[in-house]
């Protein structure tokens, strides 16, 4: 899809689908936006994730300036985010069998606890004076091991919890407010740290993470199946899921396409600090504009989708926004102008933000819900991937300049999204398997 069929497609989605009402049959369908919030249970979960990724935005750039404080090089960004990668990507494959297998409304509650422990240890070593990097490397370890068990619960919840008449939409508006909480969170945290120090920024993620779980209680418990039903031994549901994702091949392809811009393009946001300093001798200040600007644009992204039918060009919203955001992210690397510069920012955010929200959302309705939690994990590989691909980035970026590496990872993302057009049929298709899926499942 071109970007001008995708422009015209933005200006033309004003179509609000019809959703079930929470008391109404499904034949009975309400024309409304916003009606996915009279759902108490959605209305805490979307709460949670507010009060969640809020502090674990803010996070982010906490932790990039306080690991470049302690060392001054770029590859300690990398390296902190590679020790999160990895044991993301190992526990992921256990994470999402568990989450089949348990209450996932208490495994969200445990793996959020665990986020809480690790961000008072740093606080005590920062109270002490006795912070050193390596013990940041063992805090982002942890995290990693925690993330494989929310964050599936928590896409697995939401699907239970708001049905597949409203999950686009649901994503949409939770994709929306993590990304505004990519505005929010690093303009708090920065004004935090300006202002106060680092440890006063912990305090505050501390405060976000506890009531991230205090909002999980308005939500009722939900498993994946009968949990009296007798279980398989948890290798074998592991295995079983890769059994599934080779059976059906929509899937598939939507993980793999879903993850290429994950790994090639999104690790920029990791290296911004180098970028804002090389490019625009940007301090503090300019790294937060950035991540700002980055996450206005996956807010208007996410409305978009949210405004538009949910059967609406799914395949040509994913392969035009992907690409596009290609195109918008080598014209920021580009521009010499910081304030110009944020122009295309904005731009790629959008595009990146339709193409997730969309490619979420299709793997969600193609998968049973037996298996869902497992699937989630499978999508939780960009997570791992995204550290992952910092590593590269960030030594083209220390060898070439952070802009030339961005630049690169561009054009091969652009080159990619075009592969995996003219190589797969399965992807063309999608449109088809989804209807065919959701036909299914009504019936």
């Amino acid at each position: 899809m071109s970007i001008d069929g995708t422009l015209h497609s933005f200006l033309r989605s004003t179509t609000i689908s019809s959703l079930e009402s929470d008391s109404s049959p499904p034949e009975q369908l309400k024309k409304n936006t916003l009606d996915v919030f009279s759902l108490v249970q959605f209305r805490w979960l979307f709460m949670g994730n507010i009060a969640f990724f809020f502090s674990m935005q803010g996070q982010m750039l906490t932790r990039s300036l306080l690991a470049w404080e302690l060392t001054g090089e770029a590859t300690a960004l990398a390296y902190i985010n590679l020790v999160v990668a990895i044991p993301l990507i190992i526990a992921s494959l256990f994470g999402g069998a568990i989450t089949d297998r348990v209450e996932r409304r208490r495994l969200i509650m445990i793996g959020q606890s665990l986020i809480v422990a690790n961000e008072v240890f740093i606080l005590t070593l920062l109270l002490l004076g006795r912070l050193e990097f390596w013990h940041m490397l063992c805090t982002a370890f942890m995290a990693g091991c925690a993330f494989p068990f929310i964050m599936p619960a928590r896409m697995a919840i939401t699907m239970n919890v708001v049905g597949p008449q409203r999950l686009q939409r649901a994503l949409a508006f939770q994709a929306g407010a993590m990304n505004l909480n990519r505005v929010l969170g690093p303009a708090v945290m920065g004004v935090v740290i300006a202002q106060f120090d680092f440890t006063a920024a912990y305090m505050l993620s501390i405060f976000l993470f506890t009531c991230a779980i205090l909002c999980m209680f308005g939500i009722e418990k939900s498993y994946s199946n009968d949990p009296n039903a007798e279980k398989k031994p948890l290798l074998a549901d592991i295995g079983y899921g890769f059994k599934y994702i080779i059976e059906n091949r929509p899937v598939l392809i939507c993980l793999l396409f879903g993850l290429v811009p994950m790994f090639l393009a999104m690790p920029f946001q990791n290296i911004l600090v180098v970028l804002a300093e090389e490019a625009w001798q940007a301090e503090e200040t300019g790294v937060g504009i950035l991540m700002a600007t980055g996450g206005i644009g996956g807010v208007l992204g996410a409305i978009w989708i949210a405004r538009r039918d949910d059967s609406a060009n799914r395949l040509n919203i994913m392969l035009g926004s992907t690409f596009a955001f290609g195109i918008f992210l080598a014209l920021f690397t580009q521009t010499g102008n910081f304030f110009l510069a944020l122009v295309p920012l904005l731009l790629a955010n959008v595009c990146m933000s339709a193409s997730q929200t969309v490619n979420n959302a299709s793997i969600q309705l193609l998968v049973d819900d037996s298996v869902r939690g497992r699937m989630s994990s499978f999508m939780m590989l960009s997570f791992g991937l995204t550290p992952i691909g910092v590593f590269p980035l960030a030594i083209a970026a220390d060898n070439f300049g952070a802009a030339n590496a961005i630049l690169t990872a561009s054009i091969l993302l652009m080159v990619t999204v075009v592969a995996f057009y003219l190589l797969s049929r399965t992807l063309r298709g999608l449109d088809q398997s989804v209807a065919t899926k959701m036909s299914a499942t009504n019936n």
